[in-house]
């Protein structure tokens, strides 16, 4: 017995309640509301060094990951992904350089301030679009509410060098806070996917995106034995959130979704620059 107690990890009890609170809402972002992972990043940050909460906190997202697969496996976007998934494998790659040379005081506040940008971009954008909307209907040519249009764009290049630029924002916060959450999740909210349609997406980009991230970490050290122990007692932890964020995914009405989404990102931005 004593050796089994040996086995797990030297954390307070305060620090416990933390990181089983923030794996219950890992499970519950992956399959409800994906920018709500933020908070789990702040309560890892708390309960232990900020490096090694990093590394713990991407091995249970990719267990949520996993079973918001298992959930929305037929409902991404597969164009809006691979317009993605290319920019974001360079962000890891650059923000594990960045990572290498930072404090996690450094990282947080980038983040932060990234997010806050992102916030009142995408909401400037979508307001633009929809006043542009209501003129076309009061001049009487309606114009069709396409998903370039609510991303406050043009279809062609300009679309491709935005999903470029969000798919680079979100490999460089994913890498170095786990933090991507809110970023991916202003780029969907910009295109109007459906709700079903946006879990599905991001759960097969942050599937992809988490596991490209592994063998980055564990190159930093990052990956230790009391990490995946850790991350072992917490895994039915992660199960029970994500099994009733599925539940609740399948009630909330679009517009509250959008805009829990919205407070979710600005909530994470700011608790990011006050820690």
């Amino acid at each position: 017995m004593s050796d089994l107690a040996a086995l797990i990890p030297a954390l307070s009890s305060s620090a416990w309640l933390l990181v089983i609170l923030g794996a219950l809402i890992v499970g519950f972002s992956k399959t409800a509301l994906p920018g709500a992972g933020t908070i789990a990043v702040g309560l890892f940050a708390l309960a232990m060094p900020a490096k090694e909460s990093t590394a713990a906190l991407l091995l249970l997202l990719i267990v949520g990951d996993m079973t918001a697969l298992w959930v929305y496996r037929r409902e991404p976007d597969w164009r809006t992904l691979i317009r993605l998934l290319p920019s974001a494998m360079i962000g890891v790659v650059i923000g594990v350089f960045y990572f290498a040379r930072v404090d996690g005081d450094g990282v947080r506040l980038t983040i932060g301030l990234i997010l806050l940008v992102l916030v009142i971009v995408t909401v400037g954008r979508r307001r633009l679009a929809q006043r542009r909307e209501a003129a076309g209907t009061a001049a009487g040519k309606e114009l069709p509410p396409t998903r370039a249009a609510a991303a406050g764009s043009q279809p062609g290049a300009a679309a491709t060098a935005q999903g470029i630029g969000y798919g680079l924002l979100g490999g460089f916060t994913t890498m170095v806070a786990n933090a991507a959450g809110p970023v991916m999740s202003l780029y969907f909210y910009a295109m109007r996917l459906p709700v079903l349609t946006f879990l599905g997406t991001s759960a097969w980009y942050f599937a992809i995106v988490n596991l490209f991230k592994v063998p980055f970490s564990a190159g930093l050290g990052l990956i230790t034995r009391d990490t995946l122990v850790m991350d072992a007692m917490l895994i039915p932890v992660v199960l029970i959130g994500a099994y009733a964020g599925a539940k609740v995914a399948r009630r909330i009405p679009q517009k509250v979704f959008e805009n829990l989404i919205l407070a979710l990102t600005v909530a994470a931005a700011i608790g990011l620059l006050a820690m």
